[in-house]
């Protein structure tokens, strides 16, 4: 089965089943939703560890997935189970405590690998899970299915346009991002408008999530939608500077037609703080 193909089916498959979970499972603030998020970012952070091994950043699958899931499982309590207080600031700590403390009592033969381990360490409990935080954080904002809705869709359709753009203008046009010289100039393009497309049609078909009292609802929209989709774009294109760091192609195989979680994740992660900051300063 040919790669296309493949990814088709799984966007066929996967979005009717993302809009299962936000509207048939919203119960406890989206915890479905949210928790395939939390899942997601586990397996991207296993990858991401992956990745600085390469690189002679040494640090395990275990001590990445534990360090890694700190962030998103503070604010998934936080938000699914217990709001009355703030579990972020105190997981991250314990995190960084771990880090440091793990190295003071490590053997004499480790400690000339200590500062690797440190950065790795820091790395895997930023990139990918406090980025995903702000996608757990959208089921707690009234209207969370519609907000977590237009979400995804200005990063998908942005992703989605983008490719199918390239396919089809992009072939005089690629190699102006040398870490990904596969993508063009069209599809960026054809990516921003989708997105913008995504962010105004939210103002017009969901009002009552989507109504502005700081600028006028569409210009509002147009600005959620453009910068939401320049920050999936620049989530993109980083991934692909670390595969190409690392001298890999994908950052694995879990998803047919796609590659790893993080090649999933990528441009959500780093849209979400986005997107979540511009709809609470526009919106909220």
């Amino acid at each position: 089965m040919s790669k296309i193909i493949q990814r088709l089916l799984v966007f066929f498959i996967g979005v009717p089943m993302l809009v299962i979970l936000i509207f048939y499972l919203p119960q406890k603030n989206h915890l479905a939703i949210n928790i395939a998020a939390f899942l997601f970012s586990a397996l991207g952070t296993l990858e991401f560890a992956g990745m600085l091994r390469k690189r002679d950043l040494p640090v395990t699958s275990v001590e990445a997935l534990i360090l890694g899931s700190l962030s998103p499982l503070a604010v998934l309590i936080g938000v699914n189970f217990y709001s009355g207080f703030d579990l972020l600031p105190l997981m991250f700590m314990a995190g960084v405590l771990w880090l440091l403390v793990s190295r003071v009592f490590s053997g004499s033969d480790k400690l000339r690998d200590s500062l690797n381990h440190i950065t790795a360490g820091f790395a895997v409990m930023v990139y990918p899970g406090l980025f995903i935080v702000w996608l757990i954080k959208m089921g707690s904002i009234p209207h969370a299915e519609l907000v977590i809705l237009v979400f995804l869709v200005t990063v998908i359709a942005n992703d989605s346009s983008a490719w199918a753009a390239g396919m089809l203008f992009g072939k005089g046009n690629r190699g102006l991002i040398p870490a990904s010289p596969n993508k063009s100039v069209v599809g960026f393009a054809g990516g921003l408008f989708a997105s913008v497309l995504a962010g105004v049609g939210a103002v017009h078909f969901a009002p009552e999530a989507f109504t502005s009292k700081l600028l006028p609802s569409p210009l509002a929209g147009l600005i959620l939608g453009l910068f939401s989709g320049a920050a999936a774009t620049v989530g993109d294109l980083a991934e692909s500077v670390m595969k190409r760091s690392s001298n890999i192609k994908d950052s694995g195989s879990i998803v047919p037609g796609r590659g790893g979680a993080l090649d999933s994740i990528d441009s959500i992660a780093l849209a979400a703080p986005v997107f979540y900051g511009l709809y609470r300063l526009l919106f909220g």
